[in-house]
């Protein structure tokens, strides 16, 4: 596996707007969205601002590219988002939606659910934060999600023949450079997700131990946000 080094990363919507359906219950499954060009409530209300509300189902990555050329720039999931190990499908693909949603600077308001403590692991503090998080999870870890999120917290990019993650979601940062055949391929699958099984044994063990994918409907999916462009210097990621 990677070396690792710290501190050396409803409303329809226009036809205009793109959608796509998958024949696998993993990307079959629908998720609603509201979708605007602006961040403020008020400016949604304005003609030509919202794009309405829609249920968006396949492939994530194409999908929110396309919704960003379009000028979407905000995004509501009115249906709470599981965080736990125990996460229905619905809520695992939302999961990954805010992953790629993060990763192309649209902002996301929904609201997580967790009941098992993971709210304050860290896990997911790379993803624009929640407006709240219900079920248990304590006041500080939520203050902590929202108070640290930034752009580019646990992303990664591809080079010939390796993957490069930095990753802060501890504070410090850990920069890891994948090059292993086995894994490059399995991180392509996890992009979207991919059943657990499909994945081999030892790759899997050796990308969960360094948090770069989560487990939850009995699939996987990789984890760091696709680096499309830096908001920062590179020194600062």
């Amino acid at each position: 596996m990677p070396s690792s080094s710290a501190d050396v990363t409803t409303q329809t919507s226009p036809s205009s707007l793109p959608g796509s359906t998958g024949p696998a219950d993993w990307t079959g499954c629908a998720i609603e969205i509201a979708l605007s060009r602006d961040y403020l409530p008020d400016a949604a209300q304005v003609t030509g601002m919202s794009f309405g509300t829609r249920r968006v189902a396949g492939a994530w990555r194409p999908l929110v590219a396309d919704l960003h050329r379009a000028g979407v720039r905000h995004a509501r999931l009115p249906a709470p988002v599981d965080l736990c190990r125990d996460a229905g499908v619905a809520s695992a693909r939302a999961l990954v939606l805010i992953r790629e949603l993060t990763a192309r600077a649209i902002a996301v308001d929904w609201v997580a659910r967790c009941h098992d403590g993971c709210a304050g692991q860290g896990m997911f503090d790379h993803l624009f934060p929640p407006e709240r998080v219900d079920g248990g999870a304590s006041d500080q870890a939520v203050r902590g999600w929202r108070d640290s999120f930034f752009l580019g917290k646990c992303v990664f990019r591809r080079g010939p023949g390796f993957v490069e993650v930095r990753d802060r979601r501890a504070g410090a940062l850990e920069l890891f450079t994948i090059d292993e055949p086995e894994h490059l391929v399995a991180i392509g699958q996890l992009t979207e997700g991919v059943p657990a099984g499909q994945v081999p044994a030892p790759v899997r063990r050796d990308l969960a131990d360094a948090r770069l994918i989560a487990a939850q409907a009995g699939q996987l999916w990789w984890l760091p946000t696709p680096a499309y462009r830096w908001p920062f210097p590179a020194l600062a990621v």
